[in-house]
Order: C-alpha cells, then sequence, then structure tokens
C-alpha cells in the first residue's frame, strides 16, 4: 500500500486521466474529489462490497438449480414447437394429393 500525506486543496494523480483532490478536513473525516473518466466506476468500499456479494449471490445458483431451469425452457420450448404446424410436411402432403388427383401423372 502506498502511503501519502496531502494537505487540503493538494492533489494525488493515479495515471494520466485519474485526480484525487483533498476538498475538506472536519475531524476524523476527510472530502475528496475525484476527477475520472466516466467509464471508471467509483464506489465507496463498502458499497462496492455489497455490489459484489450480491453479484455472487446472483450467479450462486447450483447445478440441480441450473439443470431444473434449463430443463423447463427445453419443455416449453417443445410444447411451443408441438403446438405449430410443421408448414414443409403439409406442402409435401399436398403435392402428393395433387398428384394421385391429377390425370395426367397416373401410370397406367
Amino acid at each position: 500500500m502506498l502511503i501519502l500525506t496531502r494537505k487540503l486543496g493538494e492533489s494525488v494523480t493515479i495515471g494520466d486521466d485519474i485526480k484525487i483532490t483533498i476538498l475538506g478536513v472536519r475531524g476524523r473525516q476527510v472530502r475528496l474529489g475525484i476527477i475520472a473518466p466516466q467509464k471508471v466506476t467509483i464506489h465507496r468500499e463498502e458499497v462496492y462490497f455489497k455490489i459484489q456479494e450480491e453479484n455472487k449471490r446472483a450467479v450462486g445458483g447450483t447445478v440441480d438449480e441450473v439443470t431444473r431451469i434449463a430443463t423447463l425452457i427445453r419443455g416449453k420450448d417443445n410444447q411451443r414447437q408441438s403446438a405449430e404446424p410443421s408448414t414443409n410436411s403439409e406442402a409435401e402432403d399436398n403435392r402428393d394429393n395433387t398428384k394421385e388427383d391429377n390425370p395426367s401423372t397416373k401410370r397406367g
């Protein structure tokens, strides 16, 4: 860990695009001003840890749970497919019926 001492109004630069300035000191509290690109996410440490915990919980499902959900999804997809008429086989049936009904295609 790098330890620096700064006075009110002084700054620390991180890389080329992050600047931290001491804005105020009141008792044991320090006010910081941070200039950073929008793509850099900045959180207080306790908020960052809560976000990390929530993310871990969100992906922490067991293999059995994930398998059960996948099975349910596949079942719904199979039900949709069986409910929809198959257009290819209907077209083939229609062609076969047309050949039988058409006297010019019948052989003798």
